[in-house]
């Protein structure tokens, strides 16, 4: 993958430093799965997601900038790294949701879902945890 300077500039980041950001992943994650509000699951669900992407750019020393289109980019990283294109399909299902509803008037969100998207985040930090050791 070519990490265009547009979106990703370089920095040296520590063992500690990437597993913190995996770790505040992990944190959302478990605010998606407690909460009640499915609004607020889908959220944090979503919140995580983009956080596990940070934890793997900051492994292979990399920051995101914050322009237009740089969530795309981080699920990008994800699927690639990850070596699995559903993660773009499915990343890009949710961050599509979440703009309809920052910038809508708000979205319908069903259990269901939320659990699929829950599920597969568990399962994005997981291979995370494979790639960092962690």
């Amino acid at each position: 993958m070519k990490f265009e300077d547009k979106y990703f500039q370089s920095f040296n980041f520590t063992k500690n430093q990437v597993r913190k950001n995996l770790d505040n992943a992990i944190k959302d994650l478990g605010i998606a799965k407690k909460d009640q509000i499915l609004e607020v699951k889908f959220s944090y669900a979503y919140s995580a997601l983009i956080k596990a992407g940070l934890t793997l750019l900051s492994h292979f020393n990399k920051k995101i900038k914050s322009v237009p289109g740089h969530h795309v980019k981080i699920i990008e990283v994800l699927a690639w790294a990850l070596n699995d294109d559903s993660i773009n399909d499915i990343g890009n299902a949710m961050r599509t949701k979440r703009n309809l509803d920052m910038y809508s008037g708000g979205i319908e969100i069903t259990e269901k879902e939320c659990r699929t998207y829950i599920d597969f985040v568990i399962n994005i930090i997981n291979l995370i945890r494979k790639v960092i050791n962690y």
